[in-house]
């Protein structure tokens, strides 16, 4: 017997609009069908069924790769860390609730920073090297989805690899369709640091960071965070309270990379991908207990970048 069922098909891509066709099939197998038609006729039509503004309040964390992991050339995690920050985003956050969203973006670390340099040549990354550097990454993504579960948090990976598209290193499409859906059900979407295709290099490694800030301008974030292994943005042995793009230029060139191999551009590439953004977002220290649920929480903390 046929039952009710409803089927999406692309029929027409006429620019500059998108009209897709949904067919609702009653008991007796006969259907009737409406348009639908996109209000984004330059974006993907995959990336707006559902409409990515319908979320109500969503904050962005990214969680960087020294708070996690040991900065060596190995792959090693710091797992009392990764604990502790899931039981801090557990204690700060209500499990299921689709209207406070969480995305949680994670850094790569010592999982995917020696491994990006090492597999790196003037002809880019070889297959091998690819499937090596993206293996090692979502190793530890398993492992903070791990810990998010154990603290009652339902989390769930998204792989960049699978997702992104990118053009010379910069992100120029994510499928975000799935991301919508899940913080619709209230569960946290797991993005990380990653190696993607790539038009212009055939592959790339695109950085946590900006996956916050292209995700952030898709779905129109409330709340932005870096948590890092340091208090902010800091100048001559200090924090930075607050920078705006009208104030970056007399602070820039203080502002430093990371400790060990960083291939994604340190604290002046969070900056820099910040500034880039029509909201306002934190820099802040998520070694420090309880520093990811005061985020959470709503408490302004570290350096403040500021919209214009």
């Amino acid at each position: 017997m046929i039952t009710n069922r409803r089927i999406f098909v692309l029929c027409a891509i006429l620019r500059p609009r998108v009209f897709v066709f949904s067919f609702q099939f009653n008991e007796k197998g006969e259907r009737d069908a409406k348009s639908i038609v996109d209000p984004h006729p330059d974006a993907h039509t995959l990336n707006n069924l559902p409409s990515n503004r319908s979320l109500m309040t969503l904050t962005i964390l990214k969680l960087g790769g020294s708070v996690l992991t040991e900065k060596t050339n190995v792959p090693t995690p710091k797992p009392e860390a990764i604990k502790r920050c899931a039981r801090e985003i557990a204690s700060a956050t209500t499990p299921g609730d689709a209207d406070s969203s969480l995305i949680l973006v994670h850094g790569a670390g010592s999982f995917g920073h020696p491994q990006a340099e090492e597999h790196d040549s003037p002809d880019g990354f070889s297959n091998f090297g690819i499937t090596e550097i993206h293996r090692t990454v979502a190793s530890l993504n398993e492992l903070v989805i791990g810990a998010l579960i154990k603290s009652g948090i339902p989390a769930a990976p998204v792989h960049p690899l699978s997702c992104v598209v990118a053009d010379d290193t910069r992100i120029v499409e994510i499928l975000t369709a799935p991301i919508a859906m899940m913080l619709e059900r209230g569960i946290v979407p797991v993005l990380h640091g990653d190696v993607v295709m790539d038009r212009g290099r055939g592959a790339s490694i695109v950085s946590g960071d900006q996956l916050v800030t292209y995700l952030a301008a898709q779905f129109g974030a409330a709340r932005i965070g870096f948590g890092t292994a340091v208090d902010g943005v800091i100048v001559d042995d200090a924090t930075i309270p607050l920078i705006t793009p009208a104030t970056f230029g007399s602070v820039r060139s203080q502002i430093h990379g990371s400790d060990g191999t960083d291939v994604t551009g340190g604290m002046l590439g969070k900056v820099l991908e910040l500034l880039n953004i029509d909201m306002d977002s934190y820099i802040f220290d998520a070694t420090k207990g309880g520093m990811v649920a005061r985020f959470l929480s709503g408490e302004e903390l570290g350096t403040k970048i500021a919209k214009l």
